[in-house]
């Protein structure tokens, strides 16, 4: 089981505002945000989760990345929807919209966007409605 998850984008500023947005309805949050002051590292990281603990990290330290996916667990279709009209009013592109991928099984139910650095964001609920 992972940890957390993190990796560099291209415009810090622009990527959080996208993720607070996106990840709003999945109850994921920004928990904290880590300055080259604070660590003596280069570059900003800013850490989303739940419950109190980061999982999913951003920094703006080297070369940002494209072409990975990572997906959310959503507790319903109806917060994968949320999920996909926030990421799209926030300026994500639609690379799926919500509806079930029985090729996975049958009760998944996803929908994907491509971040600004053109990353595939999922949000999917395995359980039956």
């Amino acid at each position: 089981m992972l940890d957390h998850i993190g990796f560099v984008v291209s415009e810090f500023e622009r990527s959080k505002r996208f993720y607070a947005a996106a990840l709003a309805p999945l109850s994921i949050t920004l928990l904290l945000e880590v300055t080259p002051e604070k660590t003596g590292l280069i570059g900003s990281h800013a850490g989303f989760g739940a419950n109190g603990k980061p999982f999913f990290w951003i920094g703006n330290h080297g070369k940002p990345a494209s072409g990975l996916h990572v997906a959310f667990v959503a507790p319903s279709r109806k917060l994968v929807d949320q999920f996909h009209r926030e990421a799209l009013r926030i300026g994500g592109r639609d690379n799926g919209a919500p509806g079930l991928r029985p090729h996975y099984h049958a009760n998944y139910y996803g929908a994907f966007v491509f971040d600004p650095d053109g990353n595939n964001v999922e949000a999917v609920c395995h359980l039956p409605e």
